[in-house]
């Protein structure tokens, strides 16, 4: 019997159990939800999605390849903490690669590319809700390192943005952070369609490095310092 096969799911593309509470932990750090320091019980997380505690573990470990999550002895695994010279450090490096990741990306870029990161410019100054920001930010800034033709590169690019979207969140929402962000946006996105890499490369680097003062400037203070 002939089979509608446009109705068939990839299972084997579909999110393994690892899969999917690897990205609720990710994405309860990024909101908050899970503060610096606090600890993850193993056996709730199992229990809220009725699995053994394998592919809790799995994720975690993930995780903590991530920077997101580290294992205390005694402790288990808890929420990393982040000193302020240390995401100024993360920023840091956010910048040279990015930076090197457009200076790469522009010779290759297209139309396409343009309208591509266009749509997401618009879709980020049109967002209301928090939440999207960072996610809006990071396919715009990824869709104009996409044609460097550098995967690994840009898995290494999203993996730093990933320790610091829970800080992203912080400093998109403070007074006129995305407001600027947008208008940096449309400058680097000019700066490629006139495909000159020293320009786009200077506005990305500095993009990036005056989120990052603005972030700490307001940052609140961390405990027990």
């Amino acid at each position: 019997m002939p089979f509608n096969t446009a109705q068939v799911t990839n299972l084997g593309k579909a999110p393994t159990a690892s899969d999917v509470i690897l990205k609720f932990i990710r994405d309860s750090i990024a909101d908050g939800s899970l503060d610096e320091g606090e600890p993850i019980r193993q056996d709730d997380v199992a229990r809220l999605f009725n699995v053994s505690k394998i592919p809790v573990r799995e994720a975690l470990k993930r995780l903590e390849a991530e920077g997101l999550v580290e294992f205390h002895r005694n402790k288990g695994a808890i929420v990393t903490r982040v000193s302020e010279p240390e995401i100024a450090q993360i920023f840091e490096v956010r910048a040279i690669l990015e930076s090197n990741a457009i200076k790469l990306s522009i010779p290759h870029m297209t139309e396409e590319t343009f309208e591509k990161a266009l749509a997401y410019c618009d879709a980020f100054a049109r967002e209301t809700d928090v939440a999207r920001w960072s996610e809006l930010n990071w396919r715009f800034h990824s869709c104009l390192y996409e044609d460097a033709q550098r995967p690994f590169l840009v898995t290494t690019i999203r993996s730093v943005n990933d320790r610091l979207e829970r800080y992203l969140r912080v400093q998109l929402t403070l007074s006129h952070g995305k407001q600027t962000a947008d208008r940096e946006h449309r400058q680097i996105l000019e700066a490629c369609r006139e495909r000159d890499e020293e320009k786009a490369a200077g506005l990305i680097y500095a993009h990036i490095m005056s989120a990052c003062q603005s972030l700490l400037e307001h940052l609140p203070a961390k405990k027990g310092r």
